[in-house]
């Protein structure tokens, strides 16, 4: 991590020791000043991503200058440096702006776990500081009634700090939903922590989860921060949680339980105050039934459940999920790729055993292939050309607009809820219109060719709001 620093601080020797530190751990534009110049000396600087926010001359000052800060750029991390046990954080309006705490007298191993943690905001942001945005369309794009089910759900449980276990064949988008349920809690301003629990060896997993102190074992040169600690105020997303050894399960379920948990190597109780959001391909009811995982830990994770549906049983979605995966490429710039009516159909009589990811490696590989052209049956790999749609005459379409795209290559089985897929074409055209002119209404209007006052009622209509309004409110 290396960004640019400002340094509030009105002790002057312990503002040159902060500035040392950071200048040692490579950050190389630092502005460090007292309370009194801080606001001129921010104006001046080109960019600054993070504020060290010291000791001032009242408690009524500190709140005063942090309320300013936050004013200035509300998505801006700001670390508050206090003494060990003597910290304001005691005013609540503070407690919850700041994204850590470096405690004094400075220990190195404090000072950069912190700042690990920042490394992880940031990496969860854009450069303007606001959140990234989730992927919507490798999971919550559609129509069927399985996907409004999981819309629904996580409307339901995202505000509260309830455990959450997501279910699903691998690649239905479980990241994305824990993506959901983090960015729309109240705890969105921290950070998100992915962890892939099958693909670290059993042996790491222990200090990759809870870190380990130096000498804890062979090659711990350094003390290390954990995931939990990584993730502190946030959300710690425990993927493929069903391979996770059963010793591993054991640890897990006590810090579950107690809240607390040890680094490797060390005696020192560290409290854990994060959200536990799991997610496995793995039936767990049957690895229960063969002993391979704890049935005390799976009542503890299953608080509240969300079973992904594969694509094949939302199969009335793809029109409209490949819609959004090659709006997203043009918009990278690969070309405005088009599939025909009968290549839609063809990949609507597929069986996408490896759901969405599938999908989407589909469409990036015909991308680079076929860049700005049309992509008909024939054109398709082998194993997704429906042998019976052969002789029919291919009808042209342009995916990434909707008035190319204005109705399903088939009806499905079931029936389908046609107002409700239309308000979903009019949201998506409309949401795509306003990304592209930048939210500038009267120039999105005009893309979708209806007038501003039109527009800003169907906005109305779908409560629609810019990304930094959602996060404000």
């Amino acid at each position: 991590m290396n960004c640019s620093v400002l340094i509030i601080e009105d002790n002057l020797d312990l503002r040159l020791k902060l500035a040392t530190v950071m200048e040692f751990l490579e950050h190389r534009h630092i502005i460090a000043c007292g309370h009194g110049e801080w606001e001129p000396r921010l104006r001046e600087a080109a960019t600054v991503e993070l504020v060290l926010l010291g000791s001032c001359s009242s408690a009524r000052t500190l709140i005063e200058v942090f309320r300013a800060l936050k004013t200035s750029d509300p998505y801006r991390p700001v670390l508050l440096v206090s003494e060990a046990g003597g910290s304001p954080k005691s005013n609540q309006e503070i407690e919850a702006g700041i994204l850590g705490e470096i405690e004094l007298p400075l220990r190195y191993k404090q000072f950069t776990g912190v700042l690990q943690k920042v490394d992880l905001y940031r990496q969860n942001r854009h450069e303007d500081g606001t959140p990234r945005s989730v992927e919507l369309f490798r999971s919550l794009v559609g129509t069927s009634a399985g996907i409004k089910r999981i819309r629904k759900m996580i409307g339901m449980v995202a505000a509260t700090d309830a455990n959450v276990l997501i279910t699903g064949e691998s690649g239905t988008g479980k990241e994305v939903v824990a993506r959901h349920l983090h960015y729309n809690s109240k705890r969105r301003s921290k950070p998100f922590v992915p962890v892939n629990c099958g693909a670290i060896p059993a042996d790491l997993l222990e200090s990759e989860l809870f870190g380990h102190e130096k000498g804890a074992f062979t090659g711990a040169i350094t003390a290390r921060q954990g995931r939990f600690e990584m993730a502190e105020g946030g959300t710690l997303f425990l993927d493929e949680i069903g391979d996770m050894s059963l010793a591993m399960q054991v640890k897990l379920l006590r810090v579950l339980q107690d809240r607390t948990f040890e680094r490797v190597g060390s005696n020192k109780s560290i409290t854990a105050d994060v959200r536990i959001v799991a997610a496995t391909h793995v039936n767990l009811e049957e690895a229960i039934v063969k002993g391979t995982f704890r049935e005390d830990l799976y009542y503890r994770l299953n608080v509240f459940p969300i079973e992904m549906p594969p694509l094949r049983e939302r199969i009335e979605d793809l029109p409209l999920l490949v819609n959004d995966l090659l709006a997203r490429l043009e918009h990278e710039g690969r070309g405005r790729l088009r599939l025909t009516d009968l290549c839609l159909e063809s990949l609507t009589g597929y069986r996408w055993a490896g759901n969405i990811r599938e999908l989407a490696n589909l469409m990036e590989r015909l991308a680079i292939l076929y860049p700005g052209g049309v992509v008909d049956l024939h054109d398709l790999p082998e194993k997704y050309q429906a042998v019976e749609l052969a002789e029919r005459a291919p009808i042209l379409v342009s995916v990434p607009h909707a008035e190319e795209v204005s109705s399903l290559p088939r009806l499905p089985r079931g029936g389908i809820d046609l107002k409700e897929h239309l308000n979903n074409i009019e949201y998506t055209m409309i949401k795509q219109a306003l990304d592209e002119a930048h939210w500038v209404v009267a120039n999105a209007a005009r893309r979708l060719n209806m007038g501003r006052t039109t527009l800003v009622e169907k906005m109305k209509k779908f409560g629609m709001h810019r990304a930094e309004e959602t996060v404000n409110g």
